[in-house]
């Protein structure tokens, strides 16, 4: 086996995936490559949609894939949007996502506006080997938007310990701490013996 699909049609996903494969001297391909998959992602949990894309992806292709799925889970609101975080209120709309999160929050007080972000990435190769990475990052919900970086619920994300939200960080500085960078050091810490096997 020398290639790996990751399930996604994001540039800039895949530029990320490839630099971190890039030792390993794996082809990195991604959906944009093949003609389109239809995949339902009906899970119910973040490890569940991302094996259904990677299993879908798989079974389609005949090749390993690596899949991701995340998300904002807000305790306030008993872990929503959680899996709905990419259309809470539609289809992929960052700005009316983050303002009906503002109005699911507006009458919860500072000290129980907690939150975290988690990533799952799921890998499995055509013989079933699975392999299975998680991050999450802790923070909690502003009242309203700050910084310009980032995306998603990136403006609404407070980092108590940076003393700064999720999109005021530099690109170095998001990876450094987030979700997807503690997941993708999971996968990595687990990949060359999954890779191999």
């Amino acid at each position: 086996m020398t290639t790996l699909v990751i399930a996604t049609k994001n540039a800039g996903k895949a530029r990320e995936y490839r630099k971190m494969l890039a030792p390993h001297n794996i082809t990195v391909k991604t959906l944009a490559d093949f003609a389109p998959i239809a995949i339902n992602e009906n899970g119910t949990s973040f490890e569940e949609n991302a094996t259904i894309k990677a299993q879908t992806v798989m079974k389609n292709l005949n090749l390993p894939v690596m899949a991701d799925d995340s998300g904002l889970a807000v305790d306030a609101l008993d872990g929503a949007p959680g899996i709905h975080s990419a259309r809470y209120a539609g289809d992929h709309d960052d700005a009316a996502n983050n303002a009906k999160l503002l109005r699911a929050l507006a009458s919860i007080p500072d000290d129980r506006r907690t939150a975290h972000f988690h990533t799952t990435i799921v890998a499995l190769k055509p013989d079933g080997a699975k392999l299975v990475a998680n991050g999450r990052v802790d923070g909690r919900i502003l009242h309203e938007r700050r910084g310009d970086n980032g995306f998603g619920y990136d403006p609404l994300f407070f980092i108590d310990s940076l003393g700064k939200s999720m999109a005021e960080l530099t690109a170095d500085q998001k990876n450094a701490i987030s979700h997807r960078g503690a997941a993708l050091r999971d996968f990595m810490s687990q990949f060359p013996e999954w890779w191999r096997a």
